[in-house]
């Protein structure tokens, strides 16, 4: 048997052929066109990550292209893209959806007004979720925390209240989880 490359994994066909291809190149495959809009680095690391979690974690040498896909998918939506599968676009419009501004929030609560917006945000969510949706689109991030910090520049003040925005989001979702199908969604 060949030893395959330490960045290599064998890739399962639909039609049950047993292709070895590096991770890597399979990525920049799989994203095409979207591999520009994406640094380099990122592209990197994500297939590097993919192929730890299958080979390291999972002790898989061997993988079908979609398990590589989804895996990667998470990965990226990890880092913030918005990554989506063939025909996942179509599944999630016909989906029953609420929508949320945060800066439309941000806006009603005022400059450095945090802890009203929290409360506000609450609110809302709540509201959004007392209807059941199976999506929660949450926009105007990034316009909320320029409204609420007072500034126009991204800084360390920021990110810290973005990453909080996130964190307390994916807090009432995942409690929510617990009652009903939910994705969120935050762009």
């Amino acid at each position: 048997m060949i030893q395959l490359h330490t960045d290599c994994l064998v890739f399962e066909t639909s039609d049950g052929e047993a292709i070895p291809c590096s991770a890597h190149d399979v990525t920049v495959e799989l994203l095409g066109d979207a591999v520009t809009e994406i640094e380099p680095h990122l592209i990197t690391e994500a297939a590097e990550a993919v192929l730890y979690h299958f080979k390291i974690d999972q002790e898989r040498a061997s993988i079908t292209v979609a398990e590589f896909t989804l895996a990667l998918e998470r990965i990226l939506r990890g880092f913030g893209y918005k990554i989506m599968a063939a025909g996942e676009e179509d599944e999630i419009a016909t989906r029953s959806a609420a929508e949320t501004d945060l800066h439309h929030l941000a806006h009603q609560a005022g400059e450095g007004l945090e802890m009203v917006f929290f409360c506000t945000l609450r609110d809302q969510i709540h509201a959004d979720l007392h209807g059941q949706p199976e999506l929660l689109k949450v926009k105007g991030l990034r316009d909320a925390v320029h409204k609420l910090t007072g500034t126009k520049n991204w800084g360390p003040r920021s990110q810290k209240l973005n990453d909080q925005i996130v964190d307390y989001l994916r807090h009432i979702v995942a409690q929510h989880q617990q009652e009903a199908k939910l994705t969120l969604m935050i762009v």
